[in-house]
């Protein structure tokens, strides 16, 4: 079977000029957003009783997050005229599920939401890589270039740890309470999440392929 591997296309240079800390500000701002939101809930609720009503620290935080991730969708798009797979894919189950949450004020579908959107990623990437394609470079709209044995080994190394995150997300969902659950989303997900990153550095180097030399005119 032939191996198809992930886009090896720079970014754009729209992307390009957007500066790093703007993007770490939208991809991190709305879960930081829904944890501040999580943790005073209840406090502004005794000064705003329209958040009473809506069901608890928890669901004012799920409102909270879905219009903090709608709008840095829409900065994103501003800044760059192009959606990003990855965040255009959990804007959607945000607000789906969000919305379900909201409406049925029923938590488990605001905890679930996360095992949901690393089941697709985790999923996609094994199974496209089965079909011998690397989905790698589009998921996470990837600015290198790697040899096919790099985007294999890549895409297979994160796609088991998108798993393995679903799995984390269910243990504690089940098991702990919901502001320990909330700690994990925000202190216990994204360490881990740079932590494997940087694990990865090591074959991203030894597999990358370098950059053709532009040739001056004449």
């Amino acid at each position: 079977m032939s191996f198809e591997a992930g886009p090896n296309e720079p970014q754009t240079p729209a992307e390009k000029r957007v500066n790093p800390w703007v993007k770490f500000v939208l991809e991190i701002g709305p879960l930081a957003v829904f944890f501040l939101a999580n943790a005073r809930g209840e406090a502004m609720a005794t000064k705003w009783p329209v958040i009473a009503q809506l069901g608890g620290p928890l669901f004012f935080a799920t409102a909270v997050f879905i219009v903090a991730t709608l709008l840095a969708l829409v900065v994103s798009y501003a800044l760059t005229r192009r959606l990003p797979l990855m965040p255009l894919v959990s804007a959607v189950v945000v607000v789906v599920f969000g919305g379900l949450a909201l409406w049925l004020k029923n938590e488990t579908f605001v905890k679930i939401k996360p095992t949901i959107i690393y089941c697709l990623f985790g999923g996609s990437l094994l199974v496209g890589l089965a079909f011998g394609k690397s989905l790698l470079g589009y998921v996470f709209d990837a600015a290198f270039r790697l040899t096919d044995e790099g985007w294999r080994k890549l895409t297979l190394r994160w796609g088991i740890f998108f798993l393995g995150l679903a799995v984390l997300n269910e243990i504690v969902r089940i098991y702990a309470s919901t502001d320990i659950w909330v700690d994990f989303k925000v202190f216990g997900v994204l360490p881990l999440t740079f932590l494997f990153a940087l694990a990865q550095v090591p074959l991203i180097s030894r597999t990358s392929i370098e950059e053709p030399e532009e040739k001056s005119p004449g």
